[in-house]
């Protein structure tokens, strides 16, 4: 009975902790061994088995019969052995002898320290069962409750799961309280001693694909595609969309009938800015669409070094650029272009100072001008454009004749337009501004009249693009 009331007691605390039948009787038994293990101090000629149907427990010890006992528990006389079980009578000195043990042999002891051993296996059983089943949701939305709010990380619990989002992976403008329901991403599981380690993440791009999952239907369906996310968390974000039937336009999808499905999005995630970019294949339409809401003039495209010069009218540059740079970089990285914004007069500018003679700048020595001058470098552009070990092997020019000339063209520049860090050594503009030369007026000119300066930016390709379809997009500030 004894046994039966013990399996039946362990039983049901493995029900509450949603423990396997199965995995309860391995349990079980290497608690018996433990239990031994702490009496005797080794437990390796025993074994237990142990019957959850019929609530038995059955514990061997397997001893070798000898003459004069050294060890007693590994050895045994034959008398004891008889008196223990009379059929083994028939054994002989050398041979081995299976004891049955009563586990209440081990008395109070067994429950107490069953209790703490039960007790840890059950945890550890929970933790792998934890790390399972949550390492197989990597990238899945939770919703859960905040428990505890540290300096460096947020604690959120579903269930017997504690999930951890660590303050890189929180929205800076949000504020979190104890017993907030919240909704997150598993972003990654590790284990650790103290068990399951679960990031979640708000942060994430992944967070902003999957909630675009969620409200639009066609994204789950695949007839939609969200081709890149750009996020600066909490605060703007753009995203490319494409659509694999031509039919249904992927921005007015996304969008939704008066804006409810952005309105969704937005909201879950405190107002952060979404600008919805339509693809394509073009990449002046591409790199026009994702710098919305500001409208280039002209871009003058690298393709192979996927650089791109943007000139806007100057009254629009501010917004072309963004909060700290925040719509320009969002462009750049959305796009995978490295976009570089101007005004009009402002690169105009720029274009004259690249046309000025080295021999004309102040800070420029008049021999190392003459030096270039005789290798067929006159003007500004010719020496960004020149190769550092071409202009290298140039007589009279050394490393320190370079830097000082760098030096000098870069302050000329930087004090003729007022600007900081407008030379860049890598790229010259000028050296590809004719061939690639793009009106985008001309070849964008149904481009970008959808777009909105707050959460939605729609494409020209808005099956209705009214006045009304605007005001419904502004409506989702």
């Amino acid at each position: 009975m004894v046994n039966r009331e013990l399996i039946e007691v362990f039983s049901e605390i493995a029900r509450e902790k949603n423990v396997e039948r199965s995995e309860l009787a391995k349990i079980l038994e290497d608690l018996f061994l433990y239990v031994i293990e702490k009496e005797y101090g080794d437990s390796s000629n025993y074994s237990c088995i142990v019957n959850l149907d019929k609530g038995e427990i059955e514990i061997y010890s397997e001893k070798t019969i000898v003459e004069e006992i050294d060890d007693f528990k590994v050895e045994i006389t034959l008398p004891e052995a008889i008196a223990i079980e009379p059929d083994a009578a028939d054994l002989e000195l050398g041979d081995i002898f299976v004891e049955v043990i009563d586990p209440r042999v081990f008395g109070r002891r067994l429950v107490t320290t069953a209790k703490q051993y039960f007790a840890q296996r059950l945890r550890d059983v929970e933790r792998n069962y934890i790390y399972e089943d949550y390492a197989n949701r990597i990238g899945e939305i939770v919703i859960g409750v905040v428990h505890q709010v540290q300096r460096d990380s947020i604690y959120i619990n579903i269930e017997q799961a504690e999930l951890r989002m660590p303050k890189s992976e929180q929205i800076k403008s949000e504020r979190y309280r104890r017993g907030d329901t919240i909704r997150t991403i598993i972003k990654s599981v590790e284990v650790t001693p103290k068990g399951p380690d679960i990031i979640v993440s708000r942060s994430d791009n992944h967070f902003l694909f999957k909630l675009f999952e969620m409200e639009v239907p066609e994204i789950e369906d695949g007839i939609i595609d969200i081709s890149s996310i750009a996020r600066y968390a909490g605060e703007r974000a753009k995203i490319i969309v494409r659509s694999n039937d031509r039919r249904i336009d992927p921005v007015g999808a996304c969008v939704g009938m008066r804006g409810s499905r952005i309105q969704a999005i937005v909201r879950e995630l405190n107002n952060e800015k979404i600008d919805i970019v339509n693809y394509s294949e073009q990449a002046e339409i591409l790199l026009s669409r994702a710098l919305s809401p500001a409208k280039p003039v002209k871009l003058f495209i690298d393709d192979e070094k996927k650089y791109c010069v943007a000139l806007f009218d100057d009254d629009s540059l501010d917004a072309a650029i963004g909060r700290n740079g925040m719509n320009i970089n969002l462009a750049s990285q959305i796009t995978d272009y490295r976009i570089d914004a101007h005004g009009v007069k402002q690169y105009e500018r720029i274009q004259e100072d690249h046309k000025t003679a080295l021999s004309d700048i102040e800070d420029v020595p008049k021999t190392i001008a003459k030096n270039l001058e005789k290798a067929g470098i006159g003007i500004v552009s010719e020496l960004l454009d020149a190769d550092m070990d071409e202009l290298s092997s140039i007589k009279g020019i050394d490393e320190d004749s370079l830097d000082e000339i760098y030096t000098a063209v870069q302050s000329f520049v930087e004090r003729e337009i007022e600007l900081e860090e407008v030379v860049d050594e890598g790229v010259d503009i000028s050296s590809f501004i004719d061939e690639n030369n793009k009106d985008i007026n001309s070849t964008t000119n149904e481009d970008e009249d959808d777009s909105t300066e707050d959460d939605i930016t729609p494409s020209e390709e808005l099956a209705d693009s009214t006045h009304e379809e605007e005001t419904i997009a502004k409506d989702t500030k």
